[in-house]
């Protein structure tokens, strides 16, 4: 485990060298136009919805570790490609393989994470894999950005090169990892059965699915297009001041994501999901009044930074409740197919969103407000419906894997050796 966290944290290290600097690098650095710049950017998320499909029966037959590695080298070479491309048809290509292999690497590592641990310590190993996410990204952008040099071609060479040296380290720390056969798992290696219509006949995960593109839609699809679009043009908000709200949500996520996790840990993970709507709904009143409150400026960036932190603290939620509920609905010869198909619908979401949120935060405030506010309370009403569906152990697995602790412990046993 220590080694699939250590890997994952190395290459959102080196993705967050460059993908804020992706446009900049395309259209001004290399000189291809606005246009190139968001073909790549499009190619690099369409990459990810072209593999996912079929990335977790190729997990669930021949294991994540081989597809991990694979992914790395893939996203390795595009990166490297990325940083050498002068032409459209070789960025447009690096774009291809660096947005396949980095979403391939995202159903590979929750599997892996799956398999070596117990039904009562997913929880913590999903809340450290996210927490060490978000500290890669935000370090190596914050390096990058002092490496980064818009009249220095060589200066994004370096980033890319080093993102590509990142990946390649990630594959062989992967290539050292032994994968345990643990009970929890127990043999999940033979073929998976069923596939696509076992899954989609799984209500549960179908409405897993639909909640999880709501969630991705009504916040990750947001950051970067339609709520910044928004908070520049309704609430006047400088361009510098988007890198301080989004600051606050990395800040906000990893001072939270422990000090959450003990709560979220005592609690049912449908009602958790639903707090978290709530929490987005304040989120969402937040950043409608730094736009449309009429106050002063102070009060409309200090709104607006506030809506990013919130939204950190509802991630910093989820992190530790969604990931491993899918894991325990899938079946045991399925988990790959079940964290790629969830993949996918982030994918797709965050694809539909900015597509849908761009537009409105620019031009229509109130109605962009209103939505996602609306939006936000669906998540709460979606994740009480889905509570409905699901068992004691998936929706409370804290009480049930204590009680299974205690029940394995015999008369005269320390309760050490018992657990």
């Amino acid at each position: 485990m220590r080694r699939i966290q250590a890997g994952n944290v190395l290459s959102a290290f080196g993705l967050g060298f460059t993908v804020p600097y992706l446009y900049v690098y395309v259209a001004q650095v290399r000189d291809l136009g606005a246009g190139t710049a968001g073909a790549v950017l499009a190619v690099f998320a369409m990459a990810a919805l072209v593999v996912l499909p079929f990335t977790g029966r190729a997990i669930d037959r021949r294991g994540p570790l081989p597809v991990l590695v694979v992914a790395a080298l893939l996203a390795s070479a595009g990166a490297l490609g990325m940083g050498l491309a002068g032409s459209v048809p070789t960025v447009v290509l690096a774009a291809a393989l660096l947005g396949a292999g980095t979403a391939v690497m995202q159903p590979a590592l929750a599997t892996m994470i799956v398999w070596c641990s117990s039904t009562a310590a997913r929880t913590r190993a999903f809340a450290l894999q996210f927490f060490l996410q978000n500290l890669g990204l935000g370090i190596g952008g914050l390096i990058g950005g002092q490496l980064v040099d818009e009249s220095r071609p060589g200066s994004f060479l370096l980033l890319f090169s080093i993102e590509a040296a990142m990946f390649l380290v990630l594959a062989a720390i992967a290539a050292t990892v032994r994968m345990p056969r643990t009970p929890s798992i127990t043999d999940a290696r033979p073929e998976s059965k069923g596939g696509v219509r076992a899954l989609l006949g799984h209500r549960a995960m179908v409405q897993l699915c639909v909640l999880g593109f709501v969630l991705f839609f009504a916040c990750y699809g947001q950051f970067e297009s339609g709520l910044a679009a928004y908070g520049t043009e309704a609430a006047g908000i400088e361009p510098s001041t988007l890198g301080i709200a989004l600051a606050a949500n990395t800040a906000v996520i990893v001072a939270a994501q422990f000090l959450v996790l003990r709560f979220v840990e005592r609690r049912r993970r449908s009602r958790v999901i639903a707090a978290v709507g709530l929490i987005w709904t304040v989120a969402w009143l937040f950043a409608g009044y730094a736009g449309l409150g009429h106050g002063s400026q102070a009060m409309a960036t200090a709104a607006f930074v506030t809506t990013y932190g919130l939204f950190g603290l509802g991630e910093a939620m989820l992190s530790p409740t969604v990931a491993p509920l899918v894991a325990d609905l899938a079946p045991e010869s399925m988990v790959g197919q079940y964290n790629s198909a969830f993949a996918l619908v982030k994918q797709l979401a965050l694809a539909v969103g900015p597509a849908v949120g761009g537009p409105m935060g620019a031009a229509l405030h109130g109605p962009y407000i209103v939505t996602f506010v609306l939006f936000s309370l669906g998540i709460t009403l979606l994740a009480l419906r889905l509570g409905a569906k699901l068992t004691p152990a998936q929706d409370h697995p804290y009480p049930v894997a204590k009680s299974r602790v205690v029940a394995q412990h015999k008369p005269g046993q320390p309760v050490e050796a018992a657990v």
